[in-house]
């Protein structure tokens, strides 16, 4: 398998999304929340998609908006479309939803615990182990797990101004995270109390 995971840039990025079924309106939902200018063509695209920015276009203009994108996305139930505009595609990025492995661009399951984005690729072999994967997951990572991330966002900075070592800025960064007054305070659910916590104890380092 050649695949390996990324993160783009979307802002101000153009896609092309052809179909306006589930997995198209999903795709196309996740890329204007990105920041990116999305063309849809597809016999009906609703409402709340419009309002979020997206642009609809018809099949005879197919040609001119593969050559605008800069991602395309074949989603439609027509294989003769998906095809014609993949063969139009050349060498742009393209997600081929409806088969994935003539792509060169895989749109995994993704979603947000907190600040965090958690992506699952199964390598096309089954959608529903996705969805079963990611409830074990959401089910894995707890609250103080999300209020550790935002303080050692918190914690990091202020190291940094203070050591130059990276190792001892590591070794810091450990000790806060093992630190167990710490730990019951964000399991409590005071990260205010916790960066109070530690600030105080930085500045005597």
């Amino acid at each position: 398998m050649g695949w390996t995971p990324l993160f783009l840039e979307m802002k101000e990025k153009k896609v092309l999304i052809v179909g306006s079924g589930e997995v198209g309106n999903r795709r196309t939902k996740r890329f204007l929340e990105a920041g990116a200018k999305v063309f849809v063509i597809g016999s009906h695209v609703p409402d709340y998609l419009l309002d979020l920015g997206a642009t609809i276009k018809t099949q005879d203009e197919i040609e001119n908006c593969v050559n605008w994108a800069d991602i395309v996305i074949t989603a439609s139930a027509d294989h003769k479309l998906n095809q014609k505009v993949a063969d139009i595609s050349g060498k742009k990025l393209l997600n081929r939803a409806d088969e994935q492995d003539k792509g060169n661009l895989i749109v995994p399951s993704s979603f947000f615990i907190g600040d965090v984005q958690i992506s699952i690729f199964t390598g096309g072999k089954s959608p529903l182990m996705s969805k079963e994967l990611r409830k074990k997951i959401e089910k894995v990572i707890k609250k103080e797990d999300v209020l550790q991330l935002e303080l050692q966002h918190f914690a990091r900075n202020i190291i940094k101004k203070k050591v130059q070592d990276q190792k001892k800025r590591r070794k810091y960064l450990y000790t806060i995270l093992e630190d167990e007054k710490i730990q019951l305070l964000l399991k409590e659910g005071k990260l205010e109390d916790a960066k109070s916590y530690v600030n105080e104890w930085i500045k005597s380092i």
